[in-house]
């Protein structure tokens, strides 16, 4: 049956950045599909836990700051210790920081840039190692934005991080997908979370956003758990290099 395609039953899958929002959204996804989780956050995602927990599936509540690549090993290390392997990878931690391009300081692009993009290569770098030991193959799905296909105003950091997450994405399926590795991406659009509180109490900011939205609505944490579990499926085995905007078809006006 097709439905089996989608099964992650026995899988074990890295998402960073799940404490709230958009990766809380994707854990759950992939815990209901059937995958045990390594949460890597540098909170305690104590609302993610019990939610994953509640679905059946393991949580491994790994504590690392993808500012730096120091937390890179560990990070592998406690997945494969604790769970036997790794199947998937969700590099969905991110910052952004705003300031008009003229004043923008050096510290803003470099914190920026660093758990952006710089993580995300090497992080996707040590678990592809794990997947070529493994010799099964895996998945690994980036987080790219509506800003890697615009241009934005006032995040310059940000909007060159994730041009660059499009362009590595492409790089990484180009070099690897001989080893059975699918390395693919989820551009999200304006999705109601934490991050956009401010934007959707503005009342006029948030109308101008509305219409410009086919969907005419915010998206939710839960609309990236379906395109998630499939580019972290069997059923996405021919996908290779790919940006998927789940945007409610924000780049189509």
């Amino acid at each position: 049956m097709i439905l089996d395609s989608f099964n992650l039953q026995g899988k074990v899958a890295i998402v960073t950045g799940c404490d709230t929002g958009l990766g809380q959204g994707m854990a759950l996804g992939l815990a209901n599909a059937g995958c045990d989780i390594v949460g890597v956050n540098i909170v305690e995602p104590t609302e993610t836990i019990q939610m994953v927990e509640q679905t059946g599936r393991k949580f491994i509540d790994v504590r690392a700051n993808l500012m730096k690549l120091d937390d890179i090993p560990a990070i592998v290390d406690r997945a494969v210790t604790e769970l036997g392997r790794i199947d998937v990878l969700v590099n969905n931690a991110g910052i952004i920081r705003r300031n008009d391009a003229i004043d923008f300081s050096e510290q803003d692009w470099d914190d920026v840039m660093n758990i952006n993009v710089k993580s995300v290569f090497f992080l996707s770098q040590a678990v592809a190692k794990q997947f070529i030991a493994q010799g099964e193959g895996g998945k690994i799905i980036n987080i790219a934005s509506m800003l890697s296909f615009q241009g934005g105003i006032r995040v310059p950091s940000y909007t060159t991080s994730k041009s660059g997450v499009m362009g590595v994405t492409r790089l990484m399926a180009n070099e690897w997908a001989k080893h059975n590795i699918n390395v693919n991406a989820i551009a999200p659009g304006y999705m109601a979370t934490n991050n956009t509180a401010a934007l959707r109490a503005d009342e006029s900011r948030n109308k101008e956003i509305l219409d410009r939205i086919p969907a005419g609505r915010w998206g939710k944490p839960a609309d990236l758990a379906g395109p998630c579990v499939f580019l972290a499926s069997n059923a996405s085995d021919y996908i290779n290099g790919y940006t998927i905007a789940v945007d409610g078809g924000w780049l189509s006006r």
